[in-house]
């Protein structure tokens, strides 16, 4: 079977960026599994992995506007320190935003706080490896809940 809309694929992958400094694997790990068509994979991988097959590998290249979006400057804010409540801040902290983002803390000074709201794989192209290990057809209950049920994926 060949990957489709609505197939559940299962595969491994090596994650690199243009430096070849490794970003993500799933060795050592379950394959990842997904719904083909749902959203669940940067859309540039997705398309790639259209008609491949259990027990392809491939390389798939992805820029930036199919993988995490550019880079943006409009998503970094400098933020009063007083807001976080009197807690050390500091560099690579995480925070919710109040729309449900998440924020990076990229500089703490003594007045504020600078934060970034863009991916931390944003502006990177995406370098993968992939070997399809798994291709089956969702079920109707799979393709009406958009995700993936079972082995890899949700258990109601």
């Amino acid at each position: 079977m060949k990957i489709a809309k609505h197939s559940v694929v299962s595969f491994h992958y090596k994650l690199t960026n243009d430096a070849g400094e490794l970003l993500d694997s799933s060795e050592g790990h379950e394959a990842f599994t997904y719904l083909q068509g749902g959203q669940m994979i940067v859309p540039g991988l997705e398309a790639q992995m259209e008609g491949k097959g259990k027990g392809d590998k491939f390389k798939a290249m992805v820029p930036p506007e199919q993988g995490y979006g550019e880079f943006s400057k409009e998503l970094l804010q400098r933020v009063p320190l007083d807001r976080f409540g009197g807690q050390k801040v500091e560099v690579g902290m995480q925070f919710q935003a109040g729309d449900h983002s998440v924020v990076t803390v990229e500089e703490v000074t003594d007045q504020d706080v600078l934060v970034n709201a863009n991916h931390p794989l944003a502006g990177v192209a995406l370098h993968f490896e992939v070997e399809v290990t798994e291709v089956r057809q969702a079920t109707p209950e799979e393709v009406s809940h958009g995700h993936v049920h079972g082995p890899g994926g949700h258990h109601h």
